[in-house]
C-alpha cells in the first residue's frame, strides 16, 4: 500500500471526522483524481517539442499521456481546430498516491524560492489547481537531455462539499500551504 494511502486511513480520516463532526466515513471526503496537463504553444510548428514533453509526463507519472486538440481556430495563435496543442494525464488509485507522495516529499521542496502553496487556489468545489513552471524539481528527468522547459498544470479533484474541507484533507495529507 502506498505510504500516503496508509496515512490517509490511519491518521487522516480520524481527524477529519473529529474536525467535522462526520457521522458516517463515507462522508469523509477523499482524493478522486490528480490530472496533470502540460500545453505548448509552439506544438503547431514544432511536433518536437510536444513529443518530449510526452516523453517526460510519461517519466514522471508512470502513464502514458494522451494528446490535448485545440476545441477551436485562433487565428492570431495560428492555431486550427483539432490541432495538437498539448498532453495530459489522469491519474487515479496506486498510481494517484505514489505521485501525491513523490510530489509533496521530492519535488515541490526542490523549486526554488518555494514559499508553499497558496490556499486560496481551490475552485469553490473543493478542488484545488496550481501550477508548476519547471519540470525539472522531478528526479526521473535528466537535466542534460531536456530539449526546453515548459511548466504544467496540477489538479486535484476531491469528494469535499467545500473549500474548507478540502484545504482540511491537503494539510493532513502533508501538503506544504503557505501560512497567512
Amino acid at each position: 500500500m502506498p505510504v500516503l494511502k496508509d496515512l490517509y486511513y490511519k491518521e487522516v480520516i480520524p481527524k477529519l471526522k473529529e474536525k467535522y463532526n462526520y457521522k458516517n466515513i463515507m462522508q469523509v471526503p477523499k482524493i478522486e483524481k490528480v490530472t496533470l496537463n502540460i500545453g505548448i504553444g509552439s506544438a503547431p510548428s514544432n511536433p518536437k517539442l510536444l513529443e518530449s514533453a510526452m516523453e517526460e509526463l510519461a517519466l514522471i507519472t508512470g502513464q502514458r499521456p494522451v494528446k490535448t486538440k485545440a476545441k477551436k481556430s485562433i487565428a492570431a495563435f495560428k492555431i486550427r481546430e483539432g490541432m495538437n496543442i498539448g498532453c495530459m494525464v489522469t491519474l487515479r488509485r496506486e498510481r494517484m498516491w505514489e505521485f501525491l507522495y513523490k510530489l509533496i516529499k521530492v519535488a515541490l521542496p526542490r523549486v526554488r524560492d518555494f514559499r508553499g502553496l497558496s490556499p486560496k487556489s481551490f475552485d469553490g468545489r473543493g478542488n484545488y489547481n496550481f501550477s508548476i513552471k519547471e519540470q525539472i524539481i522531478f528526479p526521473e528527468i535528466d537535466i542534460d537531455k531536456i530539449d526546453f522547459y515548459h511548466g504544467m498544470n496540477i489538479t486535484i479533484t476531491t469528494t469535499a462539499e467545500t473549500d474548507d474541507e478540502a484545504l482540511s484533507l491537503l494539510e493532513f495529507l502533508g501538503f506544504p500551504f503557505k501560512k497567512n
